[in-house]
């Protein structure tokens, strides 16, 4: 397939791109002093997470994603608030190109926003040895990296294969592992860890992604029958089917906007100095108990938004009902939307807590058994098998895709051959 072979060298060009840029420093910065920052662990590490090991570089991509999932989430929010932004997002290709611009003129304020912030902490900190000439440059150099982050992004979304943003974040994630094995293999040499606590964790991570792959798979089906319709000679319709309600429909966006809800005050609380500044730092760090909290009740909320955003069960009634079809013992239309949002709404609810608890326990594992050599949590696991699942599907929607066109073309030249016979 010459068209899925050009996407994926497309998709994989584009990352290539990406890693190359995590490693291009911005000028200005003590890549020693940055190092010891690092080491010192907290919301800094989290961050680096979503920008790939950029971060801890400081290179020109050390924002990464994270102001593009802003905007997203402050568009989203807007979008239910406002009447005029509904009616413009379902006025069709049109209403969506607008909503997309003023999402990407979110991105440059968040960039700007957080460029700001976080070369002003660097520099208090005697990180960033620049003068004000440097300092503005590296604003304007991390600004212009993160949209140009974002630009890469829409590029694999629009010619290669798979969410470019997500994927953007999965290869970040996946790029930490081999330092991380090596690290855990040394100290595992040394002697200062335990090779039970290497087994133990092992089998937690098995366990994780098994649960990861369950509620990325799993579905409710309703069951729907069509009636038998009568036209001219032939009778269409009377077969039996089901809807596939997926119990996490909104995949790993909730963990995303939530990670980025979390982090995005830290990092504004960097630019101030006092009590309240470290405050905030302290209350918000990963893993203390207000963030966990917090962490939990925006995954749920952000489960039930996004659903309500890609899922209307009204539609889904609708198309029913137009075409003659019905579930078994309930009315069709407002009926059916009604029970199908009830149904989708218990589900959501199981979906959204088993995703938050998957999110939590390799965090609280790890930290019972003092696994501090590197960061494996709950949302990294999460975000890896999502979109490594997404991926793959779209994959097979491809290969499916040019299944059902060989045979058209096949049953083409048949029809062909015959009227010519």
């Amino acid at each position: 397939m010459p068209d899925l072979k050009r996407k994926i060298f497309f998709t994989m060009g584009v990352l290539f791109l990406f890693r190359l840029g995590t490693h291009i420093p911005t000028p200005g910065i003590d890549p020693d002093a940055m190092a010891s920052l690092f080491d010192q662990g907290g919301v800094l590490g989290f961050l680096d997470l979503f920008a790939g090991g950029a971060l801890r570089r400081f290179s020109v991509f050390a924002l990464g994603v994270a102001p593009y999932i802003n905007a997203s989430i402050v568009m989203q929010l807007l979008v239910v608030v406002f009447p005029a932004l509904e009616k413009l997002q379902k006025e069709g290709e049109q209403g969506r190109k607008k909503i997309v611009q003023y999402t990407r003129l979110g991105t440059v304020f968040f960039a700007a926003v957080q460029a700001i912030g976080m070369t002003f902490w660097l520099r208090n900190l005697g990180v960033f040895s620049g003068g004000w000439v440097g300092f503005v440059a590296a604003i304007i150099t991390v600004t212009a990296g993160s949209l140009v982050v974002m630009w890469l992004g829409e590029e694999i979304s629009d010619h290669g294969i798979g969410n470019g943003i997500s994927l953007l974040i999965f290869a970040g994630i996946v790029a930490r592992l081999p330092e991380a094995v090596i690290r855990t293999w040394s100290l595992l040499r040394m002697g200062e860890m335990n090779v039970l606590v290497i087994t133990l964790a092992l089998i937690l991570i098995l366990v994780v992604i098994a649960g990861c792959v369950l509620l990325q798979e799993g579905q409710r089906r309703l069951p729907v029958q069509y009636a038998k319709r009568v036209v001219g000679n032939k009778v269409y319709g009377g077969q039996s089917t089901f809807i596939p309600l997926k119990v996490n429909q909104a995949g790993v966006i909730p963990i995303i906007f939530a990670s980025s809800v979390l982090l995005f005050p830290s990092t504004i609380a960097r630019l101030f100095s006092g009590e309240v500044s470290a405050m905030i730092q302290r209350f918000l760090s990963p893993g203390s108990l207000v963030y966990m909290t917090l962490y939990v009740v925006l995954i749920v909320f952000f489960s039930y938004f996004y659903t309500a955003v890609v899922f209307d069960p009204n539609d889904t009634a609708e198309n029913m009902k137009k075409y003659g079809g019905f579930v078994l013992g309930i009315r069709p239309g407002k009926p059916t939307a009604e029970y199908i949002e009830k149904v989708m709404s218990r589900i959501t609810l199981g979906g959204a807590v088993f995703l938050a608890a998957v999110a939590l326990l390799p965090t609280l594992m790890t930290r019972l058994m003092g696994i501090t050599t590197f960061y494996f949590g709950g949302t990294a696991v999460l975000i890896v098998v999502g979109v490594a699942l997404d991926t793959v599907h779209q994959v097979e929607a491809q290969l499916l895709m040019r299944h059902y066109e060989g045979i058209l073309k096949r049953s083409k030249g048949k029809t062909a051959g015959l009227l010519k016979f």
